[in-house]
């Protein structure tokens, strides 16, 4: 009798756990063909549109927007400008965003709400909202400026249209973001392992270089990955503070396909940005799943 119920039991439990999985496949779908849908079909479209181009004798392949991009001085300025200003907000993010994160983390005082709060509060301001703040803060006849006027001083070359312009706006936009996800990589690291160097005599320094760094270096990669996938999409903040040549490669394909009214060359400089946007990506995908199989071990 018992052998007989055993393979109705085991059976009869298989029919939960097989329509678990497929209400858990049905969840997952929605969003999936959203992501096909609103994403990968247009990256996809946008591809073949600039290597397959109409003309009056019909479909064919030219790669001569791709070769026009690569070889025109001002396509490849606004790409250098984009790539120096991707680079420079990701190191300068780490070098605002890290000592913050690790005061958040090991700090026990009352204070440390109010830096968090503060640290957080760039993330509900919006772009357009910010880049009028740094206007009158920081652009000429700004705030900086009355403020070296009134103690007699001269004025300061103002970073407004200028190339540092948009890396102020998008390092004070990116840093809550970055704050958060070091905060996060540096729960994993215990207190006590902290504590064990500090009372063997080990200072601050070798603290963080020894024990500290070497356990949140995917969390750092993982952060510069969303940082630089962030900035150089970026367009508001690049629009409004930035030069008008060379420029970023968001207001760049803008003026393209807006006022010179060719949407070859603009969709040509929006898949060249992907292609460097996946690189990193990819990258994020790697260090996740390292993460997540160093885990598993």
């Amino acid at each position: 009798m018992m052998a007989q119920t055993a393979p109705h039991a085991a059976h009869g439990g298989s029919q939960p756990a097989q329509g678990r999985g497929l209400f858990g496949l049905l969840l997952v779908a929605i969003p999936v063909l959203l992501v096909g849908w609103l994403i990968i079909y247009p990256i996809l479209a946008a591809i073949v549109s600039t290597l397959w181009i109409e003309t009056p004798q019909g479909t064919s392949f030219s790669t001569a927007s791709y070769r026009f991009f690569f070889s025109d001085g001002y396509s490849l300025a606004n790409l250098s400008l984009t790539l120096w200003t991707t680079a420079v907000c990701a190191v300068l993010l780490l070098v605002f965003g890290l000592p913050i994160a690790l005061y958040l983390r090991f700090s026990t005082s009352r204070f440390a709400a109010y830096v968090q709060g503060l640290a957080i509060f760039p993330m509900f301001v919006p772009s357009i909202i910010l880049s009028y703040a740094l206007i009158r803060t920081i652009g000429p006849n700004g705030t900086v400026d009355l403020l070296l006027n009134a103690v007699g001083l001269p004025k300061l070359p103002s970073p407004y249209l200028t190339p540092w312009g948009p890396v102020i706006g998008l390092v004070w936009d990116n840093l809550p973001l970055t704050v958060l996800m070091l905060t996060a990589g540096l729960g994993g690291i215990s207190t006590s392992a902290v504590e064990a160097a500090r009372d063997v005599g080990a200072g601050p320094i070798r603290v963080f270089v020894h024990i500290i760094l070497p356990r949140m270096g995917n969390s750092i990669l993982v952060t510069v990955s969303f940082a630089v996938l962030g900035i150089f999409s970026a367009f508001t903040l690049p629009y409004v503070l930035g030069p008008a040549s060379p420029e970023m490669m968001g207001p760049f394909m803008l003026r393209t396909f807006n006022d010179l009214y060719d949407p070859l060359n603009a969709k040509t400089q929006a898949v060249v940005s992907f292609g460097i946007c996946l690189v990193f990506g990819l990258f994020y995908v790697w260090s996740i799943a390292r993460n997540q199989e160093r885990r598993s071990r």
